[in-house]
């Protein structure tokens, strides 16, 4: 997992624990730790003490590997996948020779990669060096990757994608190079743990709607199209209360410096706080105490805020784009607004403060679908089922 523990990993996380209570032995690698005001959650410290961090370049393990890379064909695939590739392939050989390393001291099974990064290049080098067989999982677009894609993805053992959508592109760009088993399982969120001890509590005429949005402080999550759909709201005389949970990836000194200058600019000081990135806990303690979550995404492949937010049976409204749609049926279990469209999203939420049997209605429909579909366990359950096949296979 590269730079492990961030903000967004809690699916990681609980994919670590229920592998763990299924009886295997689990061991975490990733290429470095992320930025310290990046490193929020609860279970933070724990995971940084299990992990063992291969990015660091060691020159004389560069060149061991290099030696062992070069016989089997290394000049062929950097002239095939281009320059990129090949300057990627320079900084992670040493990460490679630590992994073959690693894995032969604990004798490891299988590797799998959430990524399709350099973390999967890291595992793929590996493999080619003797290392143990490995699998990726696609998150999101190809393109957000970088380069080398069909030399990662060629010598998998296997390969998950969270979408329906991603899987249909992968097949348009790469049918050429895909292993051959690819199954599609979102990530998922502990059910058990995102859910309600007390009734939810539809907004009420007269009352402030609380509203509560969680991603990374970057333009594509639309949290400026979310303040600006606040002030909207408030200009027609609905009144709002929205904080905002997650930082920047420069740790508060990138876009959230933009999004502090929207705010003001906008006079929301008084109705929008930014919480900056927060653990897992108090994200559950804000979604059980809003009345609406929202994510505004430019794009989205999927959205685990989403899932956490209908696990504990809150009203969710998220945007059409990206994959959305195979999590929220709009109008179903949740609610579907344009991206970039602060007035559509100021529309949607205002008919869910004037309409609180529909909060309602969301609210347990929401938790339905997710404790059905998007269960943490059957991502899990997948690797599982896929690492022995892939042991009987071979």
């Amino acid at each position: 997992m590269p730079q492990f523990p961030g903000q967004t990993h809690i699916f990681f996380w609980r994919e670590v624990k229920v592998l763990e209570e299924m009886g295997h032995e689990v061991h975490l690698l990733s290429t470095r730790m992320p930025p310290s005001r990046l490193i929020s959650h609860d279970w933070s410290q724990d995971a940084i003490a299990r992990t063992t961090y291969l990015g660091r370049i060691e020159p004389v393990a560069a060149l061991r590997a290099l030696a062992a890379l070069l016989p089997k064909g290394l000049a062929g695939w950097i002239a095939r996948e281009g320059v990129g590739f090949g300057k990627d392939v320079a900084v992670t050989l040493s990460a490679a020779q630590a992994l073959v390393a690693y894995a032969a001291e604990h004798e490891l099974d299988h590797v799998h990669v959430h990524s399709c990064g350099r973390a999967a290049l890291i595992a793929a080098l590996a493999e080619k060096m003797g290392g143990p067989c490995y699998s990726l999982t696609l998150h999101g677009p190809l393109s957000d990757y970088g380069p080398g894609q069909r030399f990662k993805w060629r010598n998998a053992a296997f390969a998950t994608i969270i979408t329906q959508k991603l899987m249909q592109e992968m097949q348009e760009e790469m049918s050429d190079a895909l292993p051959e088993r690819v199954a599609i399982r979102p990530m998922g969120v502990d059910t058990s743990v995102l859910c309600r001890d007390t009734p939810y509590d539809p907004p009420q005429k007269g009352r402030p709607i609380r509203l509560f949005s969680c991603g990374r402080l970057n333009v594509v999550k639309g949290h400026q199209d979310l303040m600006s759909a606040v002030r909207q709201l408030l200009d027609q005389g609905v009144d709002v209360r929205l904080e905002i949970a997650g930082e920047d990836d420069a740790g508060g000194e990138g876009f959230r410096k933009e999004l502090e200058a929207h705010l003001r600019k906008l006079r929301l000081q008084d109705h929008v706080k930014l919480l900056g990135a927060i653990d897992a806990g108090a994200v559950k303690q804000k979604l059980i105490e809003s009345h609406v979550f929202v994510l505004a995404s430019w794009h989205e492949p999927l959205g685990v805020a989403y899932m956490e937010a209908m696990s504990c049976g809150v009203p969710t409204i998220g945007t059409d784009a990206g994959g959305v749609r195979e999590l929220i049926d709009d109008g179903v279990n949740g609610k579907l607004v344009p991206p970039k469209d602060p007035t559509a999203l100021a529309r949607a939420i205002r008919d869910l403060a004037q309409h609180p049997e529909n909060a309602q209605r969301l609210s347990e429909a929401g938790r339905a679908h997710v404790e059905a579909h998007f269960r943490a366990s059957l991502g899990a359950e997948t690797l599982v089922e896929e690492i022995l096949a892939t042991k009987a296979r071979t």
